[in-house]
């Protein structure tokens, strides 16, 4: 079999990864206007080279040229709180607002609780730098007859999400230099966060697969187990179907996945390993962004990130499907004979898969769904070697187009007479960085075969998709 025909290798929704012109935008947008964080970018690129050459890869072929700058970009991005202040965020922007008489109740700019909800941020785990999804809810108490503008609420929580942080802390921050900059009766800050799991715990396409905790802090008037107005929050955070109440036990489950791997206390200094230049790697990475890679809580650190990395290391390995072998021997290679009678269409649905993207190093992951028609025999091909095949692709540097195309090529060479592939994935480095694409989802479609010219097939295969979506969370 020849090459997929262009036409028919098609995208749903915008290429998850078209991520040149992306960063070509940004640059538009005067994103690194910062000499001294450009700077810092450029230290950081010799790193990442150093990484992509440890994972196996060719840091010269075109997928991976630009891989060390976007990196560091998206590095820069997470990063820039460091380089932001909150007070040149709220200055200016406390406005008069007549309150009443305390005596009579509370309102306005004397005692009226403001609460904005479902602020989305994204932060890096400082215990393995992956991002981690936020929903932030965050109320406050007027005093002084003042008001601050809505949009500084969130403004100052995304300062302190664009940091390398843990939850709690990241909460404690928020309420504390809130309730230092607006001075206001009190500050209570909610949190809801999901960080992503190892990829062979990832079993699902939304974030009800990524690990959850929730976490508060509060001051002021908030404060106390009596308090009214922590109540009213909680209340008001109720009538968007969030229960904090619920989710307090969460606080303590283990946050960052790669903690439970034992690492050494030290960054770049231990015994030596096939991965010690990796380590130095990452170590030299955090000079870069101004941390100190001794700081208590970033210990272990690099060896954790280089761990994640290293489950996507290239290699040869080999793949059985239904008795026939992909890694050593050409995917086009198919048996002669006459071409095999079709069949009913058989599928195999919601596949899960974690891959990185080899333009930001940073993951995606979602599910497959694989149509093909049998050979002829009656026999399907078991399910086991469908998520072999899954895993193949996607457990490596990756983007999800190739991964579509080389899935559906790959069962083609077994079936021979019909293929559909659909791949439907959330890009981290879509969310995480840059103009952020919140709740973006990217779909991208493989045809082959008699899929190519039925459409009556094309459309049960993916109403078989649609009628099973329901099922899978």
């Amino acid at each position: 079999m020849g090459a997929l025909e262009e036409a028919h290798l098609a995208a749903a929704v915008a290429a998850a990864c078209a991520c040149e012109e992306e960063d070509d935008d940004l640059e538009l947008l005067g994103v690194d206007a910062d000499p001294a964080a450009a700077a810092a970018g450029d230290a950081m690129e010799p790193a990442v080279r150093a990484l992509l050459v440890g994972l196996g890869e060719d840091e010269r072929r075109e997928g991976l040229r630009r891989t060390p700058k976007r990196v560091a970009k998206a590095f820069r991005d997470g990063t820039r709180g460091y380089r932001q202040k909150v007070k040149d965020i709220v200055q200016g922007a406390l406005f008069p607002e007549v309150g009443v008489d305390k005596r009579a109740g509370s309102a306005g700019g004397t005692g009226g609780q403001v609460v904005v909800r479902d602020i989305e941020l994204f932060s890096y785990c400082e215990s393995c730098l992956l991002p981690f999804s936020i929903q932030c809810h965050v109320g406050y108490v007027p005093s002084g007859g003042r008001v601050v503008g809505l949009s500084k609420l969130s403004r100052v929580s995304d300062v302190f999400a664009k940091r390398l942080q843990n939850p709690q802390r990241l909460a404690n921050e928020v309420c504390g230099a809130l309730h230092a900059s607006i001075q206001p009766a009190g500050v209570a800050v909610a949190l809801q966060c999901w960080h992503i799991p190892l990829p062979e715990n990832l079993e699902c396409k939304t974030l009800q697969g990524w690990i959850r905790t929730s976490h508060s802090s509060r001051s002021g008037v908030f404060e106390g187990e009596n308090s009214t107005f922590w109540s009213d929050f909680l209340a008001l955070l109720k009538l968007r179907g969030i229960d904090m109440e619920v989710d307090n036990h969460s606080a303590s489950i283990p946050w960052c996945p790669l903690r439970s791997h034992e690492v050494p206390l030290s960054n770049g200094h231990c015994k030596k390993s096939s991965t010690n230049g990796m380590v130095s790697a990452v170590t030299s990475m955090l000079l870069s962004l101004g941390e100190d890679p001794l700081r208590k809580e970033l210990l272990g650190t690099p060896q954790r990130y280089v761990q994640w990395l290293m489950k996507f290391r290239a290699c040869n390995l080999d793949v059985k499907l239904n008795g026939f072998k992909l890694g050593n021997v050409s995917m086009y290679e198919r048996p002669g004979g006459d071409k095999a009678d079709h069949g009913a269409i058989r599928s195999e649905l919601h596949l899960p898969f974690c891959a990185q993207c080899e333009h930001h190093l940073l993951p995606f992951y979602g599910v497959v769904h694989i149509g093909y028609f049998d050979n002829g025999n009656g026999e399907g091909i078991d399910r086991s070697h469908f998520q072999a095949l899954v895993h193949f692709y996607g457990c490596k540097l990756q983007v999800q187009e190739r991964m579509t195309r080389q899935i559906a090529e790959a069962v083609y060479s077994v079936s021979h007479n019909g293929v559909m592939v659909v791949v439907e994935a959330n890009h981290i480095c879509m969310i995480s960085r840059g103009v952020e694409k919140i709740r973006s989802n990217t779909a991208t479609i493989a045809v082959l075969g008699q899929f190519l010219t039925d459409p009556s097939a094309k459309a049960c295969f993916l109403q078989n998709v649609l009628d099973t979506a329901g099922s899978v969370v």
